[in-house]
Parts: structure tokens; sequence; C-alpha cells
């Protein structure tokens, strides 16, 4: 039966780069690895042995070269079989190439330290906190190292001895003969389950496992400027290591509750300030409320509803840096739902001052007017 081109078995056009070329090799090996196809493991091991071909060809200058020029021709008479050199090869090398690029799939994973887990905690905090930012102390379930025996997994005064099944490498190795060559794979070492060593009194605390579930109080520092969904790392503080591996990290998420009156935008604040009819015509100076406390704020004659004020460095300070945004006041003219008889006659007096006619020439007088403006 003919070889497909190689091109076509990796997917990958002629003038392909180096990197294309593997990164289609590795996303093929690792969907027709043997050791990841159970089911169907016959199929899976021609095609990977294909796959591999394709790829010690095309990803060596020289023999890319020779093949683009001559194709499959170029391997007769130089001992080995379309450059691959797969007739009955080995393919426990093939395996160590898979485990470098994927960190050791197919149960090829060592018994070496192993990194601990991250954690994630939400932690929620008031707008003003997260302003200027907080202090505070969480307790945070993981698992550490066990105290007596030091992650060891064994009873003091007694210790492990290396697994006489692995030899301590915490994988066995076997062969499988196949119409494609023989094959060799490993798998996890069930004698000592990885761990390259064998436990004869196990630790009282940990049973055995080198690691007990514990909460933790962790000191947080949440800094001045934070924003909802603000994500902190902080390293070290997640689940224990593995046979001596760092533990992993605990990332705190930041969730801030909403202010009753005032609205982030950015490193600005925005606020809504209603003010009177009367303000609003003859001006004022008002008290406006701040992250500070109160600041005095300026109504020009003749103020519209929404028009809006700023006060400047009253905003959110920048987070690890310096300054601080601004606070825009926006204000709002509120027309009296309720007159009394003074008011009116004063505002009659005022409508029969300032004229009857409206602007578009309609039949409003001043009063009316005044009042559809009032409503906005």
């Amino acid at each position: 039966m003919a070889k497909r081109d190689y091109y076509e078995v990796l997917g990958v056009s002629r003038d392909a780069s180096a990197d294309e070329i593997k990164k289609a090799y590795r996303k093929l090996a690792r969907q027709f690895h043997p050791d990841a196809n159970k089911e169907d493991k016959e199929t899976a091991e021609a095609r990977f042995k294909e796959i591999a071909e394709a790829y010690a060809v095309l990803n060596d200058p020289d023999k890319r070269a020779a093949y683009d020029q001559f194709g499959h021709a170029a391997a007769d008479g130089q001992g080995f079989n379309g450059f691959g050199g797969f007739g009955g090869a080995d393919f426990g090398g093939l395996g160590d190439i898979f485990e470098m690029f994927f960190g050791g799939m197919g149960g090829r994973q060592r018994g070496g330290p192993q990194k601990g887990g991250d954690l994630r905690v939400n932690m929620e905090i008031s707008f003003k906190e997260a302003a200027f930012g907080v202090e505070r102390d969480i307790q945070v379930p993981r698992t550490e190292i066990c105290d007596t025996c030091g992650g060891s997994g064994a009873a003091p005064g007694s210790s492990s001895k290396t697994c006489g099944t692995c030899h301590g490498t915490g994988q066995v190795q076997y062969a499988q003969t196949t119409p494609f060559g023989r094959i060799v794979q490993s798998r996890t070492c069930e004698s000592c389950r990885g761990a390259g060593k064998v436990i004869e009194r196990p630790c009282p605390t940990c049973r055995g496992g080198g690691q007990v579930r514990k909460s933790k109080t962790i000191h947080v520092k949440i800094p001045a400027g934070v924003d909802d969904g603000s994500r902190l790392r902080l390293s070290g503080e997640g689940e224990a290591g593995l046979r001596g591996g760092p533990p992993g990290d605990l990332y705190v998420y930041i969730v801030v509750r909403p202010h009753k009156s005032f609205i982030r935008d950015g490193n600005d604040v925005i606020y809504d300030m209603n003010i009177s009819f009367a303000q609003a015509a003859l001006g004022d100076v008002v008290e406006v409320p701040t992250l500070d406390g109160t600041a005095s704020l300026k109504i020009p004659e003749g103020t519209q509803t929404g028009t809006i004020f700023r006060i400047r460095g009253k905003g959110i300070p920048y987070l690890n840096g310096s300054g601080r945004g601004d606070q825009h006041v926006r204000v709002k003219i509120v027309t009296p739902t309720r007159l009394t008889d003074k008011q009116k006659e004063l505002l009659q007096e005022f409508a029969k001052i300032g004229g009857g006619e409206s602007p578009q020439g309609g039949s409003k007088n001043i009063f009316e007017k005044v009042k559809d403006a009032l409503r906005g």
C-alpha cells in the first residue's frame, strides 16, 4: 500500500514553517497517542506511527529537503524506512519526546516533586475600602505538610524504602509486539502508586499521605484603588506540594459592594445632587458629600438641571500609582410638589414681572413655564 504524502499526514502545506509543522505534530500526537486511545488502540498505533514518521522527516531540514525533491524514493538504499527508522522501532524514545512536549500525558508521569494546587477565595469589601485599601484576616482551608512526619508519610522512627517493583522511578514499562513493531509503554507503578517509595509504617496523623487538611489564617492587604473583579495573588499560600514540591498560590478575587450614593467610573466618582429652583436661579454654595467627608461647591446663577461640576482630586486613588481621579457632581433641579399660598403668590408675581409670552410664542405664562422647566 502506497504511503501518504507526509505533508498530508500532518495536515500542513508544503511551505509550512518549522513551527507550524511542530504545532501540527503536537496536536495529532495528542489525539492518536496509543495511551490516549484505549478503545481503538490498533488504529491509534498505526496513525501515531504514520504521524511520527512524517514529523521525523519534515522536522529535519536535510531530510525535508531530500523529501521535497525526491519524495518517498529518497529513502531507497539508505538502510532505513522512510527516514524515520520505524521498521521494528522502539516507541519508548518517542514516548520521552511526547513527555517533553506534553508533560507526561498517558501515564508517563514521574514520581518526583510536584507543585501544589492553586486556591481561590472571594473577598467582599465596601466601596470606600476599595478606594483607600484595607487589611483583613481570612480563613483558608487548605492542604499542608504533616507536622508529625514532615511530609514523608512514614511514622516517626521509621522510613520509607525504594519500591522494588519500579526501582524508585514510579513507573513500570511493558512491551507489546504489534504488526507495526515493538511498542514500549509506561504506566504508574501499582506498588507505590507512582511515589517511587514504599512506606512500611504509615504516619498515624496523615495515614501515609504526608499531608493534612487545615484551616490557615492569612493576612491580606488590599491596596487602594482596586475595583470589582480585581485579583490578588499570594505566592505560596495555596495547597502543599507533593514529594517536596513547592506549594501553590492563593488568588483573592475582590467583590465590591455598591455605594448608596456614589457611582464609580474608572478612577472618577459620580454623585447626583438635588437642588431647589431658587438655588439654581440665584446661585448658592452647597456642601457635597465626598469619599473624604464634605466639600464646598459653588452653584452659579442660572444653573440648569443636568449640569455637571467637577471637584478635582476627590475620586479613586490610582492603583499602584500616585494621584486620584475626580468627583463629578451632577445636579438636578427638584420641582416642589406642594406650594403654600404665599409661594404661589410670589411665583405669580414673578410671572407677571417676567411677562407671559413663552419662548416658542405660545400662550403659556411664565409661571407655567417655570413649572414645566422644573419638571425637567
